[in-house]
């Protein structure tokens, strides 16, 4: 019968120099997860507007917040850009997905509702030819999305969506709640959708909020409490005539108390009081 030598017993020196080995590891694999999740978030910051423009009575303020979970990045975007008749279009809108393809897919919708909305300023018909552009180059994603007009000498606000979540409205006096539009699919689903249209005028002192579910949904709380929840915010920021920006970090914080774990935008309309 043979007989097994018994296992030398590690030296401390040995038992040491393994443990820096595994710590060193340890510590380059961190910095590389680091350096990459710096990375996916500048990536998506770098395809949101670099500021927001300006149009005479109407105040406007975004807020966007990354996901919790490093490479979880999604596809939240918001615009604002002043049209040749001299409106404002806006946008916001969430591509399908949790990676840098659906980062780098948002920065194509993006940038393909604004140059759709260069040759109509109707938003259901801006989004019924995104939606088209979409289909046509065949990226297997989908995004939903709000689009929007303002018309400053009107004080008029005319909104389409494609799946989204809705807005939330309040008017100077505290009055407010959630906007029910009719809405279609997302972009990039089926062809030849179509796209309803809602018109409404902004009261003075008036707000109009629009978010991604980022905002208002999560673990904690199912999304109709979120929108509630936001809801209350922006009635009692109008009555008290809350600053747009400080409005927008006000809606953000919603955010917190859902324990989200996707990324997030807000955009805030206010309308001046005078």
């Amino acid at each position: 019968m043979s007989r097994h030598r018994p296992a030398r017993s590690a030296t401390a020196e040995e038992m040491l120099a393994t443990l820096g080995r595994l710590t060193d590891r340890a510590r380059q694999g961190a910095e590389r997860h680091k350096a990459r999740v710096e990375l996916a978030e500048a990536l998506q910051r770098s395809m949101l507007p670099a500021g927001l423009p300006t149009v005479p009575g109407l105040r406007v303020a975004a807020r966007y917040a990354p996901a919790r979970h490093g490479l979880d990045i999604g596809g939240d975007w918001y615009d604002a850009f002043v049209l040749p008749d001299g409106s404002l279009g806006l946008s916001i809108g969430d591509v399908q997905g949790h990676d840098v393809e659906a980062a780098a897919f948002m920065g194509q919708v993006r940038i393909g509702l604004r140059a759709v909305a260069m040759a109509t300023t109707d938003p259901g018909e801006v989004l019924r030819r995104a939606n088209e552009l979409l289909l046509s180059v065949d990226h297997g994603l989908f995004a939903t999305c709000s689009f929007l007009r303002y018309d400053p000498a009107l004080r008029e606000l005319r909104s389409a969506r494609a799946g989204h979540v809705p807005a939330v409205w309040a008017t100077a006096g505290g009055h407010g709640g959630i906007v029910e539009d009719e809405t279609g699919i997302p972009l990039g689903i089926l062809p030849g959708e179509v796209y309803p249209v809602a018109s409404r005028q902004l009261p003075a002192g008036g707000a109009f909020v629009l978010l991604t579910d980022g905002v208002v949904e999560g673990p904690s709380f199912p999304i109709e409490v979120g929108l509630e929840a936001v809801a209350d915010v922006v009635r009692f920021a109008a009555l008290h005539g809350t600053a747009a920006e400080k409005l927008a970090a006000q809606v953000m914080g919603t955010a917190a108390l859902t324990d989200h774990t996707d990324d997030a935008a807000v955009l805030v309309l206010l309308q001046d009081a005078a």
